[in-house]
C-alpha cells in the first residue's frame, strides 16, 4: 500500500502525514489531536515555552490523543551575541521603524531586555515526558542527545534546507530528516549558512538529498493536496509534512483573521522577511516587509527584533491595518481548501490513494 513506508513504521502512523509544528502560539493541542487520531502525526511548535509550560502542554496532548504526536524545539533561539542589543542597534532600527509605530499613534518600545536561551532546559523536558517524536530546527544535536533520545524510545527529526545541512544531520545519526524548501511558509531553518541561500524548491531539494543520503527524509513546502503528497512520494520522500493547510484550519490557534488572509485574493503573493522577527520567514506580503526589503542590516537580531515589534503588531490588529502584519503562509496557499482538520486529512488521504494505488 502507498502509506506503509519507512515513516509509518517508525513513527508508529498509519499514513505519512505529518502536521507542521507551528510556533509563536499557533498549534493548539485540538489540532495536534485531530490529526494524530486520524492517523498522521500532530505536530506542537514548543520553542516558545517555559519548561513547566511543555510539561503542561504533554498532559493536555496525551489527554486527547492515545496516539504518536510530535513536539518540536529550536536548537538555536537567538541570533543575538550574549542575548543582548547594543545602544547602536537599537537606534538604527527605532528609525527605520519609528514611522510605522507614528502611523498606529504608540511610541518606539525600549531597547528589548537581554534574552537568554532556553533550549537546553526545554530539552530537558522532552527527555523526560519521552514524546514519540522530537523534531528540532536551526541546528544538529549532539551524538550524545540523539542517544539519550534512542534509550527513551524518541524518534528524532532534523530539518535541513539545503543538500550540505541534509548531509551534516546524517553525520550525526538523527533518524529522519526534513527537506525544507523555499515555498514553505514560516521561518527558514537554515544552520549552516544564511537563510537567503536557502532557495532551493521542495522537489529539486528532495531529489539531492535522496542521491546523497539513506536517512528517510520529509518533504516539506508546497504541498498542500494529495497531488503534492503523491509527488513528492514519487520522487523517494518517506513522508510528507504539510504546514500552511493545517494552519489555515479552525483547530489552528491562528487568529480568525490570520486565517481569513490565508483563503483570500492576498494569499497569492508571498515574501520571505527579516523584518518581523529578525529571521527569515514567508508570509503573506506586507507594506512593511516590501518598504525594507533591502534594509535587513538595521533589524535587531532575533528573537529581539519579535520583542520590538510586539507592540506594533498588536495596534495594527486592534486598528486592522492588515498591511502591516505578518501573516505566515506559504506559496502554495491559493490552493487551500478545508477549513476542518478532520476534513483535510480525509481529502489528503483520498487524493494520495487515488493517484498511488
Amino acid at each position: 500500500m502507498w502509506y506503509d513506508t519507512k515513516t509509518t513504521k517508525l513513527l508508529g502512523i498509519e499514513f505519512p502525514i505529518l502536521q507542521g509544528p507551528f510556533g509563536g502560539n499557533l498549534s493548539s493541542v485540538e489540532l495536534v489531536a485531530t490529526v494524530s487520531n486520524a492517523g498522521g502525526l500532530g505536530g506542537y511548535g514548543a520553542y516558545t515555552l517555559t519548561p513547566q509550560e511543555i510539561y503542561d502542554l504533554d498532559k493536555q496532548i496525551k489527554a486527547t490523543t492515545s496516539k504518536p504526536y510530535n513536539l518540536n524545539l529550536w536548537v538555536s533561539d537567538t541570533d543575538a551575541p550574549d542575548g543582548v542589543v547594543t545602544d547602536e542597534q537599537y537606534e538604527l532600527a527605532k528609525k527605520i521603524f519609528k514611522p510605522y509605530f507614528d502611523e498606529a499613534g504608540i511610541p518606539v518600545p525600549e531597547k528589548p531586555a537581554t534574552f537568554k536561551s532556553r533550549f537546553e532546559n526545554q530539552l530537558q523536558v522532552v527527555l523526560d515526558i519521552r514524546p514519540k517524536v522530537f523534531s528540532f530546527m536551526f541546528g544538529t544535536l549532539s551524538a550524545d542527545i540523539l542517544e539519550q533520545c534512542r534509550k527513551r524510545g524518541i524518534t528524532t527529526v532534523g530539518a535541513a534546507t539545503t543538500l550540505d545541512e541534509a548531509i551534516a544531520l546524517e553525520a550525526t545519526g538523527v533518524d529522519m530528516i526534513i527537506a525544507s524548501g523555499f515555498e514553505a511558509g514560516g521561518h527558514r531553518p537554515s544552520f549552516l549558512a544564511p537563510a537567503e541561500s536557502s532557495i532551493t524548491g521542495t522537489f529539486v531539494l528532495l531529489q539531492l538529498i535522496k542521491e546523497k543520503i539513506k536517512t528517510p527524509i520529509i518533504a516539506a513546502g508546497g504541498i498542500a493536496n494529495g497531488r503534492g503528497i503523491a509527488a513528492a512520494m514519487t520522487l523517494g520522500a518517506d513522508a510528507a509534512q504539510i504546514g500552511t493547510a493545517f494552519l489555515a484550519c479552525d483547530e489552528s490557534n491562528a487568529l480568525p483573521i490570520h486565517k481569513q488572509m490565508l483563503f483570500s485574493d492576498a494569499a497569492k503573493y508571498t515574501t520571505l522577511s527579516r523584518a518581523f522577527t529578525g529571521r527569515l520567514g514567508r508570509g503573506i506580503t506586507s507594506r512593511i516587509a516590501k518598504d525594507l526589503s533591502g534594509k535587513e542590516k538595521d533589524f535587531l537580531p532575533f528573537p529581539l527584533q519579535t520583542t520590538f515589534m510586539s507592540p506594533l503588531r498588536k495596534a495594527a490588529l486592534d486598528q486592522e491595518k492588515w498591511d502591516m502584519v505578518l501573516f505566515w503562509g506559504g506559496q502554495i496557499s491559493p490552493l487551500l481548501k478545508h477549513k476542518k482538520a478532520g476534513q483535510l486529512m480525509q481529502s489528503l488521504v483520498e487524493e494520495t490513494a487515488a493517484l498511488l494505488q
